[in-house]
């Protein structure tokens, strides 16, 4: 039977290889990708040649611009209610970003990061949410992290009120690489509290899982860095990729792929460590702190208010 599932982050790295193993995997799998400018005339035709798989879309949107997110997610949600695409049984949303600093704002003023990899996913998810048809699942992915897994070199995350997070940072310390790595941080936190919240949230039979692709070299998550780092990154990844704790993106996608239209991993608001579930971070368990982001990320995102 035909399905349509949305994806964010389908151009590069693991979110490519996701895209053309899911469309290899099920060529009833219509897919339908949000992609910036040239990207969206020029990604469903590659990912069409590689996987064999022709039943691909594109929709523009810049996923820091809430705008742009909600006039796709309502693109996408009328195509579905007309029948021009399959009815929705999925949403992967990959998409994220790490910089090197906190000073940066999204076309709404909030914190770039915090715009992009926690407030996008919230605002795509509540707008589309009501229609996925059961079995449905909602992936978001996330990172180990968010229980210090990169220290040094990532922070551990520092949770704050949302409207705080949401803020850009001044002064000196916010223009650094630390704390451009630690909102990095906070944010795959943030990400499994709204799958937390989600899975209390959704219908029967609708899932929602958070996922952790561990370290995975071959990507160009440090594109926002300086030449020097960016240069030294790609020098040491092939030797970073062999690392117990790392892998390649091809493999990171694959598990990707499967969280998403593969077995029912587990029970929904479950943390899939690559390949299987396992328990986050004690701190990623706190229904106060899920509530609250849910429901501030609606007043951020100018949405109704959601019920209890």
């Amino acid at each position: 039977m035909s399905r349509t599932m949305l994806m964010t982050g389908a151009s590069r790295g693991i979110g490519r290889s996701a895209a053309e193993r899911m469309l290899s995997t099920d060529p009833a799998l219509h897919l339908v990708v949000l992609a910036r400018g040239d990207t969206a005339s020029t990604l469903p035709g590659e990912l069409a040649r590689v996987s064999g798989n022709p039943n691909v879309t594109a929709v523009r949107a810049d996923l820091a611009a809430l705008a742009d997110v909600q006039r796709a997610a309502a693109e996408v949600g009328a195509a579905v209610d007309s029948g021009d695409l399959p009815p929705l049984s999925g949403i992967v949303a990959n998409a994220g970003l790490q910089l090197t600093s906190t000073t940066g704002a999204t076309a709404d003023g909030i914190e770039t990061t915090f715009g992009v990899n926690v407030l996008a996913n919230y605002v795509l998810i509540r707008t589309l949410a009501d229609r996925l048809t059961a079995p449905g699942r909602i992936v978001v992915t996330s990172s180990d992290t968010h229980a210090g897994a990169g220290a040094p070199v990532v922070p551990r995350p520092r949770w704050a009120d949302p409207r705080t997070l949401a803020a850009p940072g001044t002064g000196g310390e916010a223009s650094t690489a630390r704390a451009g790595r630690r909102a990095y941080s906070t944010s795959k936190l943030a990400v499994i509290y709204l799958v937390h919240e989600l899975a209390r949230r959704l219908p029967e039979g609708v899932d929602a899982y958070a996922f952790n692709p561990g370290l995975v070299p071959d990507t160009d998550l440090v594109r926002d860095a300086g030449p020097g780092t960016r240069r030294l990154f790609t020098l040491l990844a092939p030797a970073l990729s062999l690392l117990p704790f790392a892998q390649r993106a091809r493999a990171a996608g694959a598990q990707l792929a499967n969280a998403a239209i593969g077995p029912r991993p587990g029970e929904s608001g479950s943390y899939i460590d690559r390949t299987r579930v396992a328990r986050s971070s004690p701190e990623s368990f706190d229904p106060l702190r899920e509530e609250a982001l849910w429901r501030d990320c609606a007043g951020l995102a100018g949405l109704p208010a959601p019920r209890p």
